[in-house]
């Protein structure tokens, strides 16, 4: 990785200013980032995760149940969360956890089928009910290697490494730097002309596949085997999202951004952007360096002035303000994070604070009469469908809550909890 040590040096001394000057006393903002670690790991731990160690994925405050969404991808994330929160802490607890959801996750591997064994069954579920996603797989596995890193329990790495050799064989297109997006669960037929989200659209290549590499699954997976094949495709991903990174720093020709409406997702493109900044610490090619910082310039101008990010965002600056993106803040506040340590991001230093704001003040109390909300850190998605209006707390808000907190204390006090 490339950093520069006198600018971490420069650098904390300008974030110690800044956080007495904003926020108080060093000492009381580290006691707060800690007690809200420590609430959301415990969260995590004992509410969103089931007894099979899945993520319940969200919750349905109007009914009062959860509702499974995409569990392989959502548990992922807090696999991620739960090994962040443990190496600050050293709580066993949260390795325990974080293992006993990547078994989970492992289980999911097909042994037996005629054309998807070795691929894992990591079925999307909601309105993609029949279909695996890749980015379900490839952005899922981010925490399993590093669950691998930390126990050397070979499924955590070889499950997602099989999967990722499955999805290069039958989805990979080369010529194009693009991967097709859905596999049939069940026929395990790849769609080359379908999308279920696009209904009776005319179909073209940007709708069916994308660069897709969310996760840096092939980078893990070179680093993990050593297979110089894998360091090429991720790199070549690298490339594809130079070429297609549109003038306002995101991705607009593919979903689930909305290039019809001028609408763009709130997590989507800074997976992208988290991605170059990967590929910049293999091979310190400063176009991707410069393509991520685009991407983060063009999420401060979503980040209110409070730091809230919404979930649906518009290139004029608009905004549906009905859903709270917590997961965005956090997000962003990584990536921010992230430039600032290459010496490319003093101007982030507001946003990263804002968004440190809206994390530490947006938390639901854990004595919340509710025990599925106390502890979590806030994510709101309002839809209509079903025939009625569907609310949800979503467990994004705390996996990228504590993701970004621990960033944050890290780079703010570089000792553990």
């Amino acid at each position: 990785m490339k950093i520069n040590f006198c600018v971490l040096i420069g650098l904390s001394l300008i974030l110690s200013i800044i956080f007495y000057s904003c926020t108080g006393p060093v000492d009381e903002r580290k006691t707060q980032i800690q007690q809200a670690m420590i609430d959301g790991a415990n969260y995590a731990m004992n509410v969103l995760l089931d007894e099979e160690g899945k993520s319940r994925c969200d919750y349905n405050i109007i009914k009062g149940e959860w509702v499974e969404y995409e569990p392989p991808w959502h548990t992922g994330q807090i696999i991620y969360a739960l090994l962040e929160t443990y190496r600050l802490t050293g709580n066993e607890e949260y390795l325990d956890a974080a293992r006993r959801a990547g078994d989970w996750w492992v289980s999911l591997e097909i042994t037996d089928h005629p054309k998807l064994t070795g691929m894992v069954n990591a079925i999307h579920g909601d309105e993609l009910a029949e279909f695996i996603v890749f980015a379900t797989v490839s952005d899922g596995t981010a925490g399993l290697f590093r669950l691998y890193d930390e126990t050397g329990y070979e499924p955590y790495a070889a499950v997602p490494t099989s999967a990722g050799e499955w999805m290069l064989e039958h989805m990979y297109l080369p010529e194009h730097g693009l991967f097709y997006d859905f596999v049939h669960f069940e026929t395990g037929e790849v769609l080359t002309e379908d999308h279920p989200y696009w209904g009776d659209k005319e179909k073209e290549l940007y709708d069916v596949a994308r660069p897709n590499n969310e996760g840096s699954l092939y980078k893990y997976m070179y680093e993990y085997t050593g297979n110089e094949r894998y360091r090429e495709v991720f790199l070549e991903l690298c490339e594809s999202l130079v070429e297609r990174q549109g003038p306002e720093g995101l991705w607009m020709d593919f979903g689930p951004n909305q290039k019809d409406y001028d609408r763009f997702h709130p997590r989507f493109n800074i997976w992208y952007a988290e991605a170059l900044l990967d590929g910049y610490d293999m091979t310190g090619d400063e176009r991707y360096l410069h393509a991520a910082k685009k991407t983060a310039d063009r999420y401060v101008k979503a980040q209110q002035g409070d730091g809230t990010i919404y979930y649906v965002n518009f290139l004029d600056g608009s905004y549906n303000s009905n859903s709270l993106c917590g997961s965005g803040v956090s997000f962003a506040g990584i990536l921010w994070l992230r430039l600032l340590q290459y010496g490319v991001g003093d101007e982030y230093i507001e946003n990263i604070e804002r968004s440190l704001e809206w994390v530490l003040n947006n938390r639901y109390a854990t004595d919340h009469p509710d025990p599925n909300l106390a502890g979590a850190f806030v994510e709101t998605r309002m839809r209509h469908i079903y025939g009625g209006l569907w609310y949800t707390m979503r467990d994004l808000g705390t996996s990228f809550g504590l993701r970004f907190l621990a960033d944050y204390y890290r780079y703010a006090y570089g000792e553990h909890i």
